[in-house]
């Protein structure tokens, strides 16, 4: 059913388009073109000046040949650095970059198997329900172009988003996760003459990261103080540091819980800490920044888009593995806007790194399940 070589061809084209986050516009280029010569009504939001970028979200319309309702695809055009001048080099059934960047996989992989789906469909006469396809922008910084993008503009309430590692794997569930800067506001003073007069913001930073949970608090919550910047000089008694980091559960009680947990070790500490300056008492104090990064998604096992893919995979012989993910995607802001979307797996292997790698019998595998998951839509 599927045309390996017209895949690997596709894939590499799409690879050896440079579309680090904010400069997708290439990108957007050639896939208005192939979308179109496959029949596809384009059109672009205008939230790339909003958040930073050359380009815009795309969003793309086939007619059905048959009644039914909408099926959504998502993913998304931008890649991870380092990501100028991608080479893909296919060796041995194996897509790798030729350099010091990353091969792209992340989420190229999903569009090329949406293409060869849309051709596979098209050559065969393959009926179908109404499709919309969404490739979003800056996906890689924190979902921007997902988050600014306006759900109302499609009529699918359900979908799949391709943007996972390994292969017959779709991804239900996935985390909310909330993202924090600290800044604590001590008092500077000389470290050498009179320490006694100023308050560390570092020390009660290290206070209070001994007392705060991070890391695995249980099988669904995890947080994290990922960076610490604070301090000019040893001679100085640090009067400012910032603590960035996050909190992520499937539970949303859970989530808040650690998220206060987080923040009330500052308060705690910053509260004690308090000096006589010439008969004044200066006391330190704290900012906090505190942001919903995504929601969480939690589609029902029995909802009809897992059936849906599901039954698809028995029909090839190739049960699907339905399971929770640790991480957030576009996937997370769909379903937060009421669209029940799922993450199939693309094969893509090693991502984020300049290791990445995608096997070509992996990229088939995914547009062969993604043609008999729309065939049966």
């Amino acid at each position: 059913m599927i045309n390996e070589q017209r895949i690997c061809n596709e894939f590499a084209r799409q690879a050896a388009i440079d579309s680090p986050s904010y400069k997708e516009a290439d990108m957007a280029a050639y896939l208005t073109g192939r979308f179109e010569e496959l029949g596809g009504s384009v059109e672009f939001d205008t939230v790339g000046a909003k958040i930073g970028s050359n380009s815009n979200n795309m969003l793309v319309r086939f007619a059905g040949t048959k009644a039914g309702e909408p099926l959504l695809l998502a993913v998304h055009m931008d890649t991870v650095g380092p990501a100028e001048n991608v080479q893909p080099v296919l060796k041995d059934g194996i897509f790798t970059s030729a350099g010091d960047t990353v091969l792209g996989g992340d989420d190229k992989a999903g569009i090329a198997a949406i293409i060869e789906a849309l051709e596979v469909l098209k050559e065969q006469n393959i009926e179908h329900v109404p499709l919309e396809i969404v490739v979003t922008i800056c996906e890689e910084k924190g979902l921007l172009g997902a988050k600014a993008l306006d759900c109302s503009r499609f009529k699918a309430r359900h979908g799949i988003a391709l943007d996972t590692t390994g292969t017959d794997i779709v991804i239900n569930r996935a985390p909310a996760a909330n993202h924090l800067v600290i800044d604590i506001f001590g008092l500077e003073a000389h470290a050498g003459v009179c320490p006694e007069q100023g308050i560390s913001a570092i020390q009660i930073a290290g206070r209070a990261l001994a007392r705060m949970p991070l890391g695995r608090i249980d099988e669904e919550t995890t947080a994290n103080i990922g960076t610490i910047h604070g301090g000019n000089a040893t001679n100085i008694v640090p009067n400012r540091v910032s603590l960035r980091g996050e909190a992520r559960s499937h539970d949303p009680n859970k989530l808040r819980e650690v998220t206060e947990l987080i923040v009330s070790a500052v308060e705690e500490g910053v509260d004690k800490a308090s000096v006589v300056v010439k008969g004044e008492t200066r006391r330190a104090s704290m900012a906090l920044e505190l942001t919903e990064e995504f929601p969480a998604m939690c589609v029902p096992e029995d909802a009809p888009i897992v059936q849906l893919i599901r039954e698809a995979g028995e029909a090839l012989g190739r049960p699907q593995e339905i399971r929770a993910a640790g991480g957030g995607s576009d996937a997370n802001i769909f379903n937060g806007n009421g669209i029940a979307m799922v993450i199939m797996a693309t094969g893509m292997d090693r991502v984020h790194t300049i290791n990445e790698q995608l096997a070509v019998v992996d990229l088939v595998k995914t547009a062969g399940l993604l043609v008999e998951t729309i065939r049966r839509a």
